[in-house]
């Protein structure tokens, strides 16, 4: 220890560089861990909130399955008989026409379109909840051009391109943090190689007087490790405050949605320190085996 203590006042400067270099890398890193976690939160809130809409045959409606004219009452209770009759479904709840009107009207109150809009031109549809949100498919097979049937609609879709944009921009940070870790192991690197040439002599006169080489090389292994513990301590704390930022400020305003949570900080923070520790004392023993031949 008292080795480690010399050679990081011998290499003050070097070493300030190098934890804030893995302070910062690590943080990166972080966040694209937490951007994964945030993708994954968002991902469970919508999906166990998605409907699949089945919209029925309305005068307006021009797909081949409503040539014979608007759904009938004989057709819309066998649709709904079937729907509730699947496995996959959870819950079946039906629209009319006004009840689908009287949703437009309040969803888009403030907006011109609202006042030339009829209440014959909204179609009636079930909402229907699945069991499992990937199983769309299965209730688009059964009625997709079905007679009464308009079209079959999956939100799923919706929200698709939505999380297709998420999932880049979290591989984007995952890969900016990666290649900053790398960054960092590389400054370790060289200032462990600088640390090994400075203390050449002392290194010498250990070896002739007997000291084993891990007991030469472990102080310059320490260092590293130091370094990337005190690193890791700053990005915790970065992150800390990405968090409250975000339990603070924008999810009061972003209410349509969940956020990361802590406990996705704290298991962020162990990979982080996973990962500094893994790098910074793999850097170490390949610099050392290189620059300190004892």
């Amino acid at each position: 220890m008292s080795e480690v203590g010399i050679g990081l006042r011998r290499n003050l400067t070097m070493t300030f560089a190098v934890v804030i270099t893995v302070a910062i890398s690590l943080s990166l890193l972080g966040i694209g861990l937490l951007s994964n976690s945030q993708v994954r939160t968002m991902k469970d809130y919508w999906y166990d909130k998605i409907e699949v809409s089945i919209f029925l045959c309305g005068p307006l409606s021009e797909t081949p399955s409503c040539a014979g004219g608007p759904v009938t009452a004989e057709q819309r209770l066998e649709i709904q008989q079937d729907l509730q009759e699947l496995p996959v479904v959870q819950t079946v709840y039906y629209e009319s026409q006004s009840e689908a009107y009287q949703r437009f009207q309040e969803r888009f109150k403030d907006s011109a379109i609202a006042q030339n809009v009829t209440v014959d031109q909204l179609p009636e549809s079930f909402r229907v909840k699945l069991k499992d949100p990937t199983e769309f498919a299965v209730v688009e097979s059964a009625f997709s051009g079905r007679p009464g049937v308009d079209v079959v609609q999956d939100q799923r879709a919706i929200l698709e391109k939505f999380f297709s944009l998420l999932n880049v921009l979290r591989d984007g940070a995952l890969v900016i943090g990666l290649a900053s870790v790398l960054t960092a192991a590389l400054l370790i690197s060289n200032t462990l190689r600088i640390a090994a040439y400075n203390r050449r002599r002392e290194t010498t006169v250990m070896k002739l007087v007997g000291a084993s080489s891990f007991s030469i090389q472990l102080p310059f292994l320490l260092e590293g490790l130091f370094a990337a513990i005190v690193g890791w301590g700053i990005s915790t704390g970065i992150l800390s405050g990405l968090k409250y930022v975000v339990d603070e400020r924008i999810a009061p305003l972003l209410t349509f949605t969940n956020f990361f949570t802590w406990n996705d900080v704290w298991v962020a923070s162990a990979y982080l320190l996973l990962t500094g520790v893994v790098v910074s004392g793999f850097a170490s023993v390949l610099t050392l085996r290189k620059y300190l031949k004892v």
